[in-house]
């Protein structure tokens, strides 16, 4: 286990290895599951005013669900999550020309639309965020459709928490990723 101020890690965040192979996986994570993408709360209301600026760059199928279920839903445990077209690929995905799923809202956010990435919960995959009162729970979410992601990140020994610099760095600061290389660095 891994402490850094007010998160708790998974010691698989150091010790497994993984880099997305989107030309393997064609964006899976987009699709696969009962629901899509977590939510966090502070997250609603910058996803509900990006939509106007997202939707162009969704499919028609994808457009028709926000419109019908909204911005964001919220599950029978009152979770919220993106909504998904037919209860398989998450609303805000698109297919490129290569028939990979990517993000509506990232793509917005490259092209200068928007300010905001995308859920962090996208962003930080294959880590999952389990909040308690005092503290955040990281864990590594191993999922077999991210098997080609496992292999690459073997071959090039790239450890979770290093493939996810960037989405850790949004999360809780640059301090607080140093305070996480330095802590990780004091075990080895």
């Amino acid at each position: 286990m891994i402490i850094v101020d007010n998160a708790v890690l998974s010691d698989d965040l150091q010790e497994q290895h993984f880099v997305c192979d989107l030309t393997k996986c064609k964006g899976a994570c987009c699709v696969e599951g009962d629901l899509g993408a977590p939510l966090e709360k502070e997250e609603l209301q910058i996803l509900t005013d990006s939509v106007p600026e997202v939707m162009p760059y969704l499919p028609p199928e994808g457009q028709a669900a926000i419109k019908d279920q909204g911005a964001y839903v919220i599950d029978e445990e009152g979770d919220y999550s993106t909504p998904t077209i037919n209860g398989r690929e998450c609303a805000y995905a698109y297919y490129d020309n290569d028939q990979t799923l990517k993000c509506g809202i990232e793509q917005a956010y490259l092209d200068g639309k928007v300010n905001w990435q995308k859920p962090i919960s996208c962003h930080l995959y294959p880590i999952r965020i389990t909040k308690y009162d005092h503290y955040d729970a990281l864990n590594y979410d191993r999922w077999d459709i991210c098997s080609d992601a496992c292999k690459l990140g073997d071959k090039l020994k790239v450890p979770v928490y290093k493939f996810l610099k960037g989405p850790l760095t949004r999360k809780y600061g640059e301090e607080w990723y140093k305070k996480l290389e330095q802590t990780i660095a004091e075990k080895e």
